[in-house]
């Protein structure tokens, strides 16, 4: 992965990586329906690639298509629009994503991905917008593009754009993505699902055990993610990403990590990956990250 070519040109070759919520908590349901909740987001040194060629024609031409989803549909394509559009910007580019991620594993893929192409376009076609204003475009494509674009990991409130930068510690993490896509709006809907957790301060939560309010409701609901946290209980302790569908176990070395992905089931995705605090893309861009 890097860069072959630059701001003249030349393919460039850039992460989009993965993300975890490391815990969750929902502490308000809003007049408007919207959910208030507690999360801290940490980047993973795993993802997809994406692959920049800039050029002068003005167009954007995606290399992969996906099935079932339009150019104009694709976050990637909007992405790039929004920011040639903004900023009046008459370069153009072609753009092409090598996935690793699983779609709808609830790792940040499509966000992610709108992300790299917003920080990666904007320094290669030199448009100049900081990364606040490029995350306040973000936030339009979709509700965790903000985080990818500041690029550093940070502690969530509100719907989840009230960011704080925080440094939690840089585990090495087993991820699996069990055979099942999960409804985020069957989560939340479930009148079950807790809606009253106690806000806490981030010390307060960065000094106590962290869990995932949706995991019991996603757990009842879906079997494939039940049973494969019940099969691995023995050898690690997983838990919910987000609203799912992927789950993760944290070590302090990689060698346990790839000792206990060993045992995971031969039909199930997964990685084992090392939580970076600063993403991936900013360090290879060498990006001045959130904290100022």
């Amino acid at each position: 992965m890097g860069v072959l070519g630059g701001k003249n040109g030349g393919k460039i070759v850039l992460p989009s990586p993965a993300k975890l919520n490391l815990f969750l908590y929902i502490t308000n349901k809003r007049a408007d329906g919207y959910h208030e909740l507690q999360t801290l987001f940490q980047f993973l040194d795993f993802g997809d690639e994406i692959s920049l060629e800039v050029n002068e024609s003005g167009e954007i031409e995606l290399l992969n298509e996906i099935d079932g989803v339009t150019k104009e549909q694709n976050l990637i394509y909007r992405a790039a629009k929004l920011l040639q559009n903004h900023t009046a910007c008459t370069k153009g580019a072609k753009i092409g994503v090598t996935k690793r991620l699983p779609m709808g594993g609830g790792v940040g893929g499509g966000s992610s991905n709108a992300a790299t192409v917003l920080v990666g376009l904007n320094h290669f076609w030199q448009t100049g917008l900081s990364l606040e204003k490029l995350a306040e475009l973000g936030l339009s494509l979709g509700a965790d593009v903000p985080i990818f674009v500041r690029g550093f990991a940070a502690f969530a409130e509100g719907v989840g754009e009230k960011l704080v930068p925080c440094r939690p510690r840089e585990s090495w993490y087993v991820v699996l993505k069990p055979n099942v896509s999960i409804s985020t709006a069957v989560v939340f809907q479930d009148p079950n699902l807790p809606r009253n957790t106690p806000k806490r301060t981030l010390e307060q939560l960065l000094s106590e055990e962290w869990t995932n309010d949706c995991e019991k409701v996603v757990r009842d609901h879906y079997f494939e993610v039940e049973d494969l946290i019940a099969e691995l209980l023995q050898y690690a302790s997983f838990r919910l990403t987000g609203t799912g569908a992927c789950i993760f176990a944290e070590f302090e070395s990689e060698a346990e990590a790839k000792a206990v992905f060993a045992y995971k089931p031969k039909d199930i995705f997964g990685f084992v990956a090392k939580g970076q605090n600063r993403s991936p893309l900013h360090q290879m861009l060498n990006l001045t990250t959130f904290p100022q």
